[in-house]
């Protein structure tokens, strides 16, 4: 395991070809630092109270970024996301998912759960996304 001389935790990260492709790890190895445990995250409007009823990518992207407020909250980053369960309502939002998990985790992605469902709390929602992090 390697140090992240930022951090006061080890975090390290099992690889593979499919996974990284996927945008995950297969497990994620912490040692030290707190424990962040995230309830499950949707929206159906933005910050700004614009709809994002049927735009996947914006209420994913969305998720992400309320997470991270309040990830801020409590010490950290999503990069401090060490595994999450996403739930979608349509599988094949799942390559767009992908795109925009390459782009906030690089290449040390979450360990995750991708699954799709028949519906969330309400018909607009298209995503749910819970986590843990460790933070320092």
């Amino acid at each position: 395991m390697k140090s992240d001389p930022q951090n006061k935790h080890v975090r390290s990260y099992v690889k593979r070809d499919a996974a990284q492709e996927r945008a995950f790890s297969p497990a994620v190895i912490t040692q030290g630092g707190k424990i962040v445990w995230l309830a499950g995250q949707t929206v159906v409007d933005d910050e700004q109270g614009n709809s994002l009823a049927g735009n996947f990518e914006g209420q994913a992207r969305e998720i992400f970024s309320r997470i991270a407020k309040t990830l801020a909250q409590a010490g950290g980053t999503l990069s401090d996301i060490v595994t999450m369960t996403v739930s979608i309502t349509d599988g094949r939002f799942g390559d767009q998912l992908t795109k925009i998990r390459k782009e906030i985790f690089g290449d040390n992605f979450p360990a995750s759960a991708l699954i799709t469902v028949v519906g969330l709390a309400k018909p607009e929602m298209l995503i749910e996304v819970q986590a843990i992090a460790v933070v320092d």
